[in-house]
């Protein structure tokens, strides 16, 4: 892993959730739509801070791994993403190491298509691989 890329917020509402950081100086992305992940995303920026994404379901009650988060957990941070150079290495030793990953790696219309992939670890939690090299 060579740098944080984001820091994930798993949202209901990413209008509402994100006027709170505009209010506050942020700047907001377009909303981009995850059909693989069911799910919106946008990414807030400021100046000398980490960029986060703001994850929220597709639609209501979608099969949205984070529709089932919110309904456990709320409104919380989701995952810390990770650039990488190479996406594939990076899981196959990430799963040596005991993560599980998600999915396979796929291309990502928010990360501008390059690949991402979720991964769980008991002790870690949720984390996210976005390759720093389009395929």
């Amino acid at each position: 892993m060579k740098s944080i890329n984001h820091i994930g917020y798993a949202v209901r509402d990413i209008q509402k959730t994100a006027q709170y950081y505009i209010d506050a100086g942020w700047q907001l992305s377009s909303i981009f739509e995850e059909e693989v992940q069911q799910s919106k995303i946008a990414f807030l920026t400021r100046e000398s801070f980490p960029k986060i994404e703001l994850v929220a379901p597709l639609n209501a009650g979608s099969p949205s791994p984070v529709d089932t988060y919110l309904q456990k957990i709320g409104c919380s941070t989701y995952h810390v993403c990770y650039d990488v150079d190479d996406i594939e290495q990076a899981v196959e030793d990430l799963f040596d190491e005991g993560f599980k990953p998600l999915f396979e790696p796929v291309e990502s219309v928010a990360m501008e298509g390059h690949k991402i992939c979720y991964l769980y670890h008991l002790h870690v939690g949720l984390i996210e691989l976005v390759s720093t090299n389009k395929i």
